[in-house]
């Protein structure tokens, strides 16, 4: 995941290449953002962009070389994206033509570079698996349990019914240790579902 957003300027041959990463949520949000930059750069000759949304087991990858030759621009944005792991995030990279023609390898240097440096730019975060689970546990425990929780990850969802349920977001790798300590400060009084 990128930290924030990014941006690089590439000049090449007369051609300026003007690359932008950034964290999105979802593809909605990837869209806007894509057409967000083609505003800004309506007089560019090529908006070329790509995207990975990631939610949940659900991959989305799209990536669009908007008229250069196919497979010269946005599918080298992708790969890029791709080998660093980078997942929920859109780049978007808009060429100025100058005048002298890159080819094919030139074209997917200059795109596969822009895109590198905007990410590189934009910083990345490591992501760690997540382990979703509900829990149910009395209200004596309520702050105990919220402090532990915040320890190994967060709560998504807060249910207030005979007993406190919670829905958390924790590391995969701390589950083990998660549950074992949650245990142990209810008692051994919570029920846990793996979701």
């Amino acid at each position: 995941m990128l930290n924030t957003s990014g941006f690089f300027f590439f000049f090449i041959k007369n051609s300026v290449f003007l690359g932008y990463a950034e964290p999105v949520n979802g593809e909605t949000e990837a869209r806007k953002f894509i057409e967000k930059i083609k505003n800004r750069h309506k007089d560019a000759a090529h908006n070329v962009s790509a995207y990975i949304i990631k939610n949940s087991n659900e991959l989305t990858v799209k990536y669009d070389d908007d008229g250069e030759p196919a497979g010269s621009s946005g599918k080298p944005v992708y790969k890029v994206m791709d080998l660093k792991n980078i997942q929920n995030a859109v780049v978007v990279v808009s060429r100025y033509f100058g005048g002298i023609k890159l080819g094919f390898g030139g074209l997917t240097r200059a795109y596969r570079e822009t895109a590198i440096e905007a990410i590189e730019n934009a910083g990345i975060t490591n992501i760690c698996n997540r382990t979703r689970l509900k829990i149910r546990f009395d209200y004596s425990c309520i702050k105990d349990a919220k402090t532990l929780i915040e320890q190994y990850g967060k709560i998504d969802e807060e249910h207030y019914f005979d007993v406190v349920e919670f829905i958390t977001d924790i590391n995969e790798d701390l589950t083990d240790d998660f549950v074992q300590k949650l245990k142990s400060i209810t008692k051994d009084k919570v029920i846990i579902q793996y979701l």
